[in-house]
């Protein structure tokens, strides 16, 4: 994997990098040659942590300045950075349940996080003259859920748009930006949620599962996605192998999405 993707030595940060696709992420570009520094709130491994880990909340300025502090004392510099922490904690219901907070909240989560890191760290990048930022935006941009996640759908939206718009930037300049959409994608806590939706509502998993792509609109391959197929896919964007790619979005739903 290493001579394919030609990663040796690169300086990676992924955030969320614990669990779910992040830890997929992470786990991907260190086989293939990557020295990966991972954070999230708090450390989810079955071994003790190295320093290659730093416990942060993101959602903050604090958080962020903390992970920017790392990236200069134990990195050195960065060549890749990989945003994936982000998700949805506001309640169902529709817009009339989500107030100030849970819109703050999701902002706070799955757009800032992005903008401050990249506001500081971008810097390294422009001097180097090379440098690859990819954004985990998700197909909810396009497809909200108005009864679930409206709140998350619509600053996932804002992240893509900051994307495309820094690509334009800073493309010229060396540094590539690339967007990956997942669609649902079947991690640790998706299968929570499932489970909890079999027991709520007296089926099996996989009838649970079904039942839960059917309210997405399907999925014709009939299957979630799995993590490290997204990983993957963001291996071989942050790699030489798509030096000529930049400003774009890859989505990866198993055809979620109903259009060409």
């Amino acid at each position: 994997m290493s001579e394919i993707l030609e990663l040796e030595g690169r300086r990676a940060l992924v955030t969320g990098g614990t669990k779910g696709i992040g830890a997929a992420v992470a786990s991907e570009l260190a086989a293939a040659g990557a020295v990966v520094l991972t954070t999230a709130r708090s450390w989810h491994g079955d071994s003790a942590p190295d320093d290659l880990f730093v416990a942060a909340d993101i959602t903050r300025a604090e958080g962020c300045a903390a992970i920017v502090g790392a990236v200069r004392d134990r990195l050195g510099g960065i060549d890749i950075i990989v945003h994936v922490v982000g998700g949805s904690t506001a309640p169902g219901g529709g817009f009339a349940v989500l107030g100030d907070a849970e819109w703050h909240r999701a902002l706070d989560l799955n757009l800032f996080p992005a903008v401050r890191l990249d506001r500081a760290l971008l810097p390294m990048m422009l001097e180097q003259r090379s440098g690859v930022i990819v954004h985990i935006t998700s197909i909810q941009r396009q497809l909200p859920l108005p009864e679930a996640t409206l709140a998350y759908a619509a600053a996932k939206a804002a992240l893509a748009n900051y994307s495309k718009g820094l690509s334009k930037e800073v493309s010229p300049k060396g540094v590539r930006v690339v967007r990956v959409s997942p669609g649902w994608v079947e991690t640790e806590a998706a299968v929570g949620l499932v489970n909890e939706l079999a027991a709520k509502s007296g089926t099996d998993y996989e009838g649970a599962r079904r039942s839960l792509m059917d309210s997405l609109g399907g999925i014709p391959i009939g299957r979630p996605a799995k993590p490290k197929e997204v990983a993957d896919l963001v291996a071989f964007l942050v790699s030489p192998r798509a030096a000529s790619i930049t400003g774009t979005e890859y989505v990866i739903d198993g055809g979620t999405v109903p259009t060409a």
